[in-house]
């Protein structure tokens, strides 16, 4: 519900297929560190493959999965805190998520705080779970470890996912190579770890002596050397806003000159910087005028962003029914304020204080008029910076702030420039009704993006009432209005009447009628990629001419493809013109019954490669008509949180661990049952279990896809 999935881009990343070697893309270590008030750090340390990144402890809800750890059953010890991590963490914005995500590239060190209970021995039992990428697949997978510790002894033991245990006696350069290893790159979250304070810092030495770096003679534990070696420092965008966001606050400031509330100043606001005696106090008066439109508003935005709760708050809360209402009934007034129906204002006294400070004259009168300009000006400009903040708030701490400087910036640069070149004044076109057409024409604007916040209202409460041909529908009816109101066949209360369509008008009304037709196939089922962003996903109930809905239903001959009532059907919605089963042992009973080959799909409900081939290829009607017709299809979710029932559970001869949830069996089965691992991965399975192709992964291209798909039946 952001104004950047406006022009939402799909990431172009090459076919990436993950080969066997990388099926362990990250080689884990645990070891543990004394602290001086008797307590204890667990460290783990992870080396990433080249090219993979896992992702941090701190996610917004909605993303991927983030990194965390479980104790199985502990005795003896107490977990205390939170998992905490440092390393050289990256910030980027994900456009399919459309959240600021953390991650950390080559290494990462994580520690949990753990408080003894007696003096003697025991034995740390835990499981690190983690989701790492590199280049358009993803991997879900678990680091199950059994770290022995004995407080009294001088020995340390390390443990790793792909050496057995070594011990270590008191490593040398403890402290100075903790540091040396941490850097100023280092991060720390939550309670557990301050990388500010060595003595209690279980990464930068201990009372004990002990360190986490692996020294010299430990040459059985994967991981050799410091945090960084050898490798590039990543880059870091901590909060970085998105440049298309400062281009539309910027356009924004530049149309809000042209309201009647506004372009009627321009001219006596810059007459009064031609009355400064001299050149160059003229100069420094527009400068101090613009300047201080630019910070006004950019107090503004900081205020707002001071209120931020963090993008895990603003998720639960941007995505909460009453908050979806409220911007839905804020964007409504906006939209019948710039259509005439009322004008919003501050009161006149303050509009009248702020004007009595001009007459001081000087650099402070020219403060006092961006004042003034500021408050008068609200009528028209409100609603747009209104729209904005609500747009900006719901994104990074940052986003308030630079909208409203970006904002401002559009807004008095024009009123600089003339101050330093007035003659530009004689080229300015003269007031009229034209400027009340731009705030007709940005009240469709505004109403056509209230939408979306009615779509997060219908969405929060399950109604299910704005569907996508309905969404679509009034979208184009409000393209059509903007098209005849541009053509002058409706007026508003304070248009004048219009004897002819000039020009820039007719070439408007074009863009609007062509929205229009753009927008109309979609009400029969066309994808619109270009719009999937602001759209709602499409639903198996929609009519659609693209993909049949008997599509992946029916098999040669008009039996029913599916053997019998797919599981978990209620709780895990398949790609629209889909039918398949969601438990991997009904898909292959089907496929021995129908002598098919399976096609499974890794996949998970976070991973935003799959949502992409979704999209782009599985619903494409070619694709779902072959998968359909000659293939049982199961889409196995490995991050799927539906408990299995009690007779279904069961623990894994693989790595001990009871699988209790949907997600847990699949990741199971696609790691150790089929050696393989990363979302989104296609295999082709024959029914008597044997993998004819693949593993395939994420490939937007359709046509290899297909290829793909049609190369495995003739291997049958």
């Amino acid at each position: 519900m952001k104004l950047i999935r406006l022009a939402f881009l799909t990431l172009s990343i090459l076919l990436f297929t993950l080969p066997g070697g990388y099926a362990q893309p990250v080689d884990w270590t645990a070891t543990y560190a004394k602290r001086a008030d008797g307590g204890m750090d667990i460290i783990i340390r992870a080396k990433l493959a080249p090219g993979w990144h896992v992702y941090s402890v701190d996610l917004p809800k909605g993303g991927p999965s983030p990194t965390s750890i479980h104790f199985n059953n502990p005795e003896g010890y107490t977990p205390q805190g939170g998992l905490s991590e440092a390393g050289r963490a990256i910030v980027e914005h994900d456009p399919i998520f459309d959240l600021d995500l953390r991650y950390f590239a080559d290494s990462l060190i994580l520690s949990q705080r753990i408080q003894p209970e007696g003096g003697g021995a025991f034995e740390v039992s835990a499981t690190v779970s983690y989701q790492t990428c590199h280049e358009g697949a993803c991997n879900i997978a678990d680091f199950t470890f059994k770290l022995p510790i004995d407080p009294t002894s001088e020995e340390r033991l390390v443990v790793g996912s792909s050496s057995s245990a070594s011990s270590i006696q008191n490593p040398a350069n403890g402290e100075s190579q903790a540091q040396e290893a941490i850097g100023a790159n280092a991060i720390s979250l939550g309670p557990a770890i301050s990388l500010s304070d060595p003595s209690a810092n279980p990464l930068a030495g201990s009372a004990g002596g002990d360190t986490i770096g692996e020294p010299s003679d430990s040459s059985s534990t994967p991981s050799k050397g410091r945090v960084g070696d050898d490798a590039p420092e990543p880059p870091s965008t901590p909060g970085q806003p998105d440049g298309l966001f400062f281009l539309l606050a910027f356009l924004a400031g530049l149309a809000a000159l042209l309201t009647p509330c506004v372009f009627p100043m321009i001219p006596m606001t810059v007459s009064f910087f031609l009355d400064q005696e001299g050149r160059a106090r003229s100069l420094a008066s527009a400068l101090t005028f613009g300047l201080g439109i630019i910070a006004i508003y950019t107090l503004l935005g900081l205020a707002v962003s001071l209120t931020s709760l963090g993008a895990e708050a603003i998720t639960s809360i941007t995505t909460h029914w009453l908050t979806n209402l409220l911007f839905f009934a804020l964007f409504v007034v906006f939209a019948a304020s710039f259509f005439g129906m009322f004008e919003i204002r501050l009161p006149s006294s303050l509009a009248t204080k702020a004007d009595s400070g001009v007459a001081r004259g000087g650099l402070m009168g020219a403060f006092f008029l961006a004042l003034t300009t500021v408050i008068v000006s609200l009528s028209c400009v409100g609603p747009i910076v209104g729209a904005l903040l609500v747009e900006s708030a719901a994104g990074s701490s940052l986003r308030p702030v630079v909208g409203m400087f970006s904002f401002a910036l559009g807004f008095s640069l024009p009123f600089t420039l003339l101050a330093l070149f007035p003659s530009w004044l004689k080229r300015l076109p003269k007031s009229g009704g034209w400027m009340n057409s731009i705030k007709v024409v940005l009240g469709f604007v505004v109403l056509a993006l209230s939408l979306k916040f009615l779509l997060g209202l219908d969405i929060a409460l399950g109604l299910h009432l704005l569907t996508r041909p309905l969404f679509i529908a009034l979208w184009i009816a409000i393209a059509l209005l903007l098209g005849l109101y541009l053509l002058g066949l409706i007026r508003f209360k304070m248009d004048s009447p219009l004897g002819h369509v000039p020009f820039p008008r007719l070439i408007l009304a074009l863009l609007a009628f062509t929205f229009s037709i753009y927008l109309l196939p979609g009400l029969f089922g066309a994808p619109l990629y270009s719009l999937s962003g602001l759209l709602p996903a499409p639903s198996p109930d929609d009519f659609s001419l693209t993909v049949s809905t008997e599509v992946g239903g029916l098999q040669e001959g008009g039996k029913a493809a599916l053997c019998e009532p797919p599981k978990y059907s209620e709780e895990i919605a398949l790609p629209r013109g889909l039918q398949g089963y969601r438990d991997y042992q009904q898909a292959i009973s089907c496929a021995r019954e129908l002598n098919r080959p399976l096609l499974l799909e890794f996949t998970g409900h976070g991973c935003a490669n799959c949502k992409e081939m979704a999209a782009r290829v599985l619903s494409r009607s070619e694709v779902a008509q072959l998968i359909g017709s000659r293939f049982v299809y199961a889409a196995l979710y490995v991050d799927d949180r539906t408990p299995l029932a009690e007779d279904e559970r069961y623990t894994s001869p693989h790595d001990g661990r009871e699988k209790t949830t949907v997600g847990q069996m699949n990741l199971d089965l696609e790691l150790h049952s089929f050696g393989v691992s990363g979302q989104p991965l296609f295999l082709v399975v024959s029914p008597d279990g044997s993998v004819i192709a693949g593993p395939k992964g994420r490939d937007t291209d359709v046509d290899s896809f297909l290829d793909f798909l049609r190369s495995s039946l003739a291997k049958r």
